[in-house]
């Protein structure tokens, strides 16, 4: 990381970002954070049932592509995918009441933790299958191209996704139809317990298997939102101007384990630890102090943030489960065969 400038003015004199969107998507980064180790805690306190899977020192992934977004743009989400849907917009009660399945969550409890959709905030669902979601893009992507429309499609995944069929299958479509469609690996080194070195014959999973498809290597430091964002919002451009699509594989870390039930004993001594000084909000910070942000800014962005997620907790808290009514629709009570023809 660069030092401190002696004359921040000077630095921001040069800024293609700007004050507001900066401090934008430190809130957000923010945000995430608190909301996601909120989630924890209800899970602990027997609130929230079930698995999830935490983004947390993932966060700038997620928000410096949601950053450079316009609206109607598309978000195609893993089962990790909360962090992604709170960057498009959607609000904190909405995230934490559908996981602790509550008729004030964004599928009304319905969905969980692994489907959050939206797509009046863009957000085009999350997806437990492996891979399933990126040929899902395409399509989008497809009718945008066929009805000549400029929204983009961005599809988030992780490293172990690489080596499944459909990532290959959808990244050979996209590049032969030039499709308005962006693929993100963020590569957090671990395919649930599996060191992603492990079982793939190349150093960068996504980014050195992009020469196949006649796609650019690209591969960015994914705790930089700043540089996150440059990244994306040329991506964007280029797929809008009919250029096709990109791959980018972003370096990045989940500080906890692959979902809450995992301790992640199999990770090297010391390399959490290495990896915690890279956190993209300590990173952001500094950069925001770079640029000559007060610190009583930055400490209001935090305060707020953290009355926000209390008071979006107790929301839940209070709010009622699902009516009968509302969990009984939509599900095939004799569980046989008539469904399907």
């Amino acid at each position: 990381m660069a030092k401190k400038p002696s004359r921040p003015s000077a630095l921001a004199a040069n800024d293609d970002i700007g004050e507001e969107l900066r401090l934008r998507m430190y809130r957000m980064q923010v945000e995430i954070r608190a909301a996601e180790q909120r989630a924890f805690d209800l899970f602990l306190q027997n609130l929230v049932k079930g698995t999830s899977h935490l983004s947390l020192g993932q966060e700038a992934v997620a928000v410096g592509f949601a950053a450079a977004m316009r609206p109607g743009d598309l978000s195609f989400c893993t089962y990790r995918g909360h962090a992604h849907t709170l960057a498009r917009g959607v609000p904190v009660e909405k995230v934490l009441g559908e996981l602790m399945q509550r008729d004030n969550g964004l599928m009304r409890g319905k969905g969980g933790s692994m489907h959050l959709t939206s797509a009046e905030h863009g957000v085009m669902g999350s997806y437990a299958i492996i891979g399933a979601h990126l040929p899902i893009a395409c399509g989008a992507a497809l009718r945008a191209q066929y009805k000549g429309q400029d929204d983009v499609s961005v599809c988030f995944f992780g490293d172990g996704t690489t080596n499944i069929g459909a990532f290959h299958e959808a990244l050979n479509f996209a590049a032969v139809w030039k499709l308005p469609v962006v693929f993100v690996c963020e590569n957090n080194l671990y395919m649930e317990y599996t060191p992603i070195g492990d079982v793939t014959a190349v150093e960068h999973p996504a980014a050195d298997r992009a020469a196949a498809y006649g796609l650019d290597r690209i591969v960015i430091d994914g705790n930089d939102a700043d540089s996150v964002y440059r990244t994306a919002r040329a991506a964007y451009e280029r797929a809008r101007a009919g250029k096709g699509p990109a791959l980018i594989e972003c370096l990045t870390y989940r500080h906890s384990g692959h979902s809450r039930a995992d301790p992640a004993k199999y990770r090297p001594e010391g390399e959490l630890e290495r990896w915690k000084e890279r956190d993209p909000i300590k990173i952001y910070r500094e950069r925001l102090q770079q640029f000559g942000i007060a610190e009583q800014v930055i400490l209001k962005i935090e305060e707020e943030t953290a009355r926000m997620v209390d008071a979006a907790t107790e929301a839940c808290k209070a709010a009622p489960p699902p009516s009968f009514d509302l969990l009984s629709t939509d599900v095939y009570a004799d569980g046989g065969f008539a469904w399907r023809n």
